[in-house]
């Protein structure tokens, strides 16, 4: 829980850890993110420049790689804070209704109008940052060898910066999809029935079918249940739109009321089951007005690639009494279908980003620079969110 004090965090080793599953260069973990075909590869034919050791000397033409990336979780991001390490929400407890002073009128009493009310007012605070930051060097003359002319070695320094950029999107990317997940196992271990649809044992309490994971995939089950599922969660997405307490966890005696507008809702739905349900329920009555739940966004995977439909998380998460708290073993949930939630029930905020840079090396030749990252990922536990499932 470090993250939840007045502490600035370094993070790197985590974020590797969560872009190496989002990369596949590692399986799902726990987290606390040749005949005819012609392959690159590493080994080369011809001698390296001398500084590097990477790059070949030039032989005859060179292709930069530079493509940019754009992040996925667009819309998990919020407004830049700049100051301050504590964020506060204030929210306000609806009061009971009571009779009208003026009546009955007694004779002879007064109407006093003059009683003060209080109001029971909830606050909920945010703390703590995350710092990480990535360096590069700029060469003075070191790589002339490796290039054929100036227009060249532009286009490597383009390259180059490119790939920093392309990091930094995927970097906001990996943490915005574990923040994703802490919501999720975070709705699930608190255990509020109302957050939670388990979507084919509702479909086979309706229809007594008893469909498995399994057989629910076949031809003659998988478009009535999709079907289904999509008038499930459009209903779901009516729901939140109404004012209750019932679809998001509640402080004991503050008791919050919400609602979500569609326009404030964000729905992130499994890829394959969301192409399915496009393709294979949808295709021949398609309809502009289809799957439009407000800011919608299709997920390839939840955690890990390889393991896309699964999320294996220790979450941290708020009690019933206001306090943070963590399961004693991390929440490995497969099936996960989607989740609804209020636009601020998570996100990441961009506390501080910048460049610096140090003095030029005039022995080496080189001089470095750094980008530098403080930003805040956050749950909020009192806004509503809905986890569904397909189990």
């Amino acid at each position: 829980m470090a993250a939840n004090s007045l502490s600035f965090n370094n993070i790197a080793l985590i974020l590797n850890a969560i872009v190496s599953q989002a990369t596949g260069q590692a399986q799902l973990v726990p987290t606390t993110g040749a005949d005819f075909i012609t392959v690159a590869q590493t080994g080369l034919l011809a001698g390296y420049d001398n500084l590097m050791g990477a790059i070949s000397q030039v032989l005859t033409r060179t292709l930069i790689a530079n493509r940019p990336y754009y992040r996925k979780f667009q819309g998990l991001e919020a407004d830049n804070l700049r100051w301050g390490n504590h964020v506060r929400k204030i929210n306000f407890a609806d009061r009971g209704w009571q009779d009208s002073g003026r009546l009955p009128i007694t004779n002879g009493v007064a109407v006093d109008d003059q009683k003060p009310i209080l109001d029971n007012v909830l606050q909920t605070n945010f703390y703590g940052q995350n710092d990480y930051e990535i360096q590069y060097t700029l060469y003075s003359n070191q790589l002339d060898v490796a290039f054929r002319g100036p227009d060249e070695f532009q286009a490597f320094i383009a390259g180059k910066l490119q790939n920093i950029a392309d990091m930094r999107e995927q970097k906001h990317e990996a943490l915005a999809r574990a923040t994703i997940g802490n919501l999720i196992t975070g709705i699930i271990t608190i255990g509020n029935t109302n957050q939670v649809i388990h979507l084919l044992t509702e479909y086979n309490q309706l229809t007594q079918l008893g469909l498995t994971a399994n057989t629910v995939m076949q031809p003659d089950n998988y478009p009535a249940f999709m079907k289904w599922v999509y008038s499930r969660i459009a209903a779901v997405s009516s729901m939140l739109t109404e004012r209750t307490q019932i679809f998001h966890q509640n402080v004991t005696g503050k008791e919050i009321k919400r609602h979500t507008p569609m326009e404030y809702q964000r729905v992130y739905l499994y890829a394959p089951e969301r192409y399915g349900i496009e393709a294979r329920v949808l295709a021949d009555t398609y309809h502009d007005n289809y799957l439009r739940f407000g800011y919608t966004e299709t997920v390839n995977f939840w955690q890990a690639v390889d393991t896309p439909d699964s999320i294996n998380m220790t979450p941290v998460y708020m009690k019933a009494d206001g306090t943070l708290d963590s399961p004693a073993q991390a929440v490995n949930q497969a099936n996960v279908f989607g989740v609804i939630m209020d636009m601020e029930a998570a996100g990441y905020t961009v506390v501080n980003e910048r460049s610096t840079k140090a003095a030029y090396n005039g022995e080496g030749e080189y001089q470095n620079f750094w980008f530098k990252f403080t930003d805040r990922y956050w749950n909020d536990y009192t806004e509503n969110a809905i986890v569904l499932l397909l189990d």
